[in-house]
């Protein structure tokens, strides 16, 4: 389809000579081939339809990329991407070798720092003016934030910093929650319009310079005044704690007000030291069908734009619900059993068991430090929480995980959704680091289930385990049966299971990689049947090391397999085992992600490059039985 406006678009320098109603017009013209296009790549959609008019006004009023604009997470910016040169390649957006749904980088000078987790905008933006400042630079600095991602502890203590030594930087707060009345809207745009002008911020300095130079009443008389200033606009606007933090606050103002929004910005601009920008938006604007489930529309796979329906799955149920399916059946048995997530109930897919169980349910926001220290209080007072949290998120909950849970050997539960290869999302959200991190941590037991039975069997084991935390990972998609099994008891704690006996090779596999282990075993034929050993490790920590010792000592070859980091990860650990037992001469070969961070892309062609495909295990097997065995 052509756009008459947006196909003319070769920079944001064009937006500056456009007239606010043509500005308008561009904007329904992007939500157009923004739908369009996401439709049929999936992305983080609901964010960056309503934050197109906030992206357009700050392209009219600054000069990126010599001023720098920071986003946050990146979920909001398909509409700078849009704008910034990579609109011809926005079918490519989340595919192998294609554009980020994230802004990074290498991936163009518009893009000044790559996101990917929540609330670092703020901390690198002020990085950049610190740097500024420090060279003698006159760049403008901006950073862009969404509501929620500015109640995390790591925006929080950048404001505090930010404030403190009155860095001049903006910060604009997307608030999509439209939790704010239009009566107190209208009266800050009043408000908002008068402290922002010139006129009345010259007469206000310059007032306050002659206030402090007269003797014994200037200074008590200029904080009465700041004093006056601040309950007005706390009466009238919910800014007043950026104000105490020392940033001067605007807002909130409508975010798809083009022309209200520009003019602001230009006046802010003209405004020395730290300024927040309270804009709130609609989530899912001008796509009906993302207006009335922002939720879903957050993070979509492929769609019908017409009607707005996902496109249909095979109907296995994913990991995520026979996770929770699982947890709500234990919490039915025992009321001690908590549940804690952080702003993502329907990501680990626990709106039942709030439903059920909402005493016991707790989402502490973005906030994944808190949600750790806050599990192990719980479990300190005779709760036993399930931390469900995403493998990448947890990565900021290490330091607790060692200090709060693991050396007081407290019984929290770290469920890992989306551990291993998450796809087109890339390099920021694969779950890879977690077996690595989780098995460094004395007291902690690491689980990773091979299939849906498996997942079941350790939740049990899990909560049943009181001596320390424990952690059970589990990747992202739909579940599959790689073993049928009668027996749904829980697992003793380091205990592997030997799925097939063999003679000349040992595969020692951790969590879901398995079903491809026993595929490549079988498509290898009856030639090499009775030569492969499989064993399902279950347990990265405690290794069943008894189990897999007698095996390699009996073949002579191993290969591991896991979806982790093959540095500090499960293979790592075997062979030293081995090595501790006294085994010394057995060949190995440790399969599992490279030293690198993958990028995006299916996970199968992701899995196919890591070399954890069936046929990359395939090959594997034939190199290591060309080897002559070692003992």
């Amino acid at each position: 389809m052509k756009y008459k406006i947006l196909d003319r678009i070769k920079s944001p320098e064009s937006l500056k000579k456009m007239s606010h109603e043509k500005i308008s017009l561009l904007a329904d013209e992007i939500r157009d081939f923004m739908v369009k296009s996401v439709s049929k790549t999936g992305g983080h959609l609901a964010s960056s339809l309503g934050a197109v008019e906030t992206t357009l006004a700050l392209y009219r009023v600054f000069d990126p990329p010599v001023d720098k604009i920071i986003w946050d997470v990146g979920h909001q910016a398909y509409a700078h991407k849009i704008i910034t040169g990579r609109k011809k390649r926005f079918h490519s957006l989340r595919k192998k070798g294609g554009i980020s749904g994230f802004t990074k980088i290498s991936e163009s000078p518009y893009d000044a720092f790559g996101a990917g987790h929540t609330s670092t905008s703020i901390s690198a933006a002020l990085g950049f003016a610190k740097a500024r400042d420090i060279s003698g630079g006159k760049n403008e600095v901006v950073a862009v934030i969404g509501d929620a991602s500015l109640a995390n502890g790591m925006s929080l203590e950048a404001i505090n910093h930010m404030g403190h030594d009155k860095t001049n930087m903006l910060i604009v707060v997307i608030d999509n929650e439209m939790s704010i009345s239009p009566t107190v809207g209208a009266l800050s745009k009043h408000l908002n319009n008068i402290m922002t002008g010139g006129i009345y911020n010259k007469f206000r300095q310059t007032a306050r310079d002659m206030l402090l130079k007269i003797p014994a009443i200037g200074q008590p008389t200029a904080a009465i005044i700041k004093q006056a200033e601040e309950s007005i606009k706390g009466v009238l606007s919910p800014g007043i704690i950026f104000e105490e933090l020392g940033l001067r606050y605007f807002g909130p103002i409508d975010g798809h007000n083009i022309k209200n929004l520009t003019e602001t910005l230009q006046r802010i601009k003209a405004l020395e030291g730290p300024k927040l920008l309270h804009v709130y938006t609609k989530k899912g604007k001008g796509y009906a069908p993302a207006e009335k489930n922002p939720t879903m529309f957050h993070g979509i796979g492929k769609f019908n734009v017409e009607t707005g329906e996902p496109e249909k799955s095979c109907g296995r149920p994913s990991y995520s619900s026979v996770f929770s399916d699982s947890l709500v059946k234990l919490a039915g048995k025992n009321n001690k059993i908590a549940a804690i997530v952080a702003a993502m109930i329907e990501g680990t897919n626990l709106s039942e068991f709030k439903r059920r169980y909402p005493g016991r349910f707790f989402d502490v926001g973005i906030a994944e430090e808190h949600a750790v220290t806050f599990a192990a209080g719980l479990a300190a007072a005779g709760m036993r929480p399930v931390v469900a949290v995403y493998s990448t998120f947890l990565q900021r909950g290490v330091d607790q995980i060692i200090h709060d849970a693991g050396l007081q050997k407290l019984p929290v539960v770290f469920a890992m959704d989306r551990a291993g290869i998450v796809g087109e999302d890339g390099p920021t959200h694969h779950g890879i680091f977690d077996i690595a991190f989780m098995k460094m941590i004395p007291n902690m037991i690491v689980m990773a289930p091979s299939d849906a039975f498996e997942l079941e069997r350790l939740m049990k084991t899990a909560l049943r385990y009181t001596a320390g935390p424990s952690s059970i990972r589990f990747p992202r998609g739909e579940s599959v049966a790689a073993i049928k099994q009668e027996n749904m008891a829980a697992v003793i704690p380091g205990k592997a299971r030997i799925v097939k006996k063999g003679s000349a090779v040992t595969i020692a596999c951790l969590g879901t990689p398995l079903g491809e282990v026993i595929n490549a075993a079988g498509a290898l034929g009856k030639k090499y049947a009775k030569k492969i050993e499989i064993i399902d490790a279950r347990f990265a920590k405690p290794l069943d090391e008894n189990a897999i010792a007698r095996s390699v000592a009996k073949t002579g070859r191993l290969i591991t397999v896991e979806e982790g980091v093959i540095e500090g990860g499960f293979g790592q650990s075997v062979a030293a085992m081995l090595k501790r037992k006294g085994l010394r001469n057995f060949k190995v070969s440790i399969l599992g992600i490279p030293d690198l961070f993958p990028g995006q892309g299916t996970m199968e062609e992701l899995r196919d490059e890591s070399g954890i495909s069936q046929r990359a295990i395939e090959k594997a097997i034939l190199r290591m039985l060309e080897q002559p065995a070692g003992r």
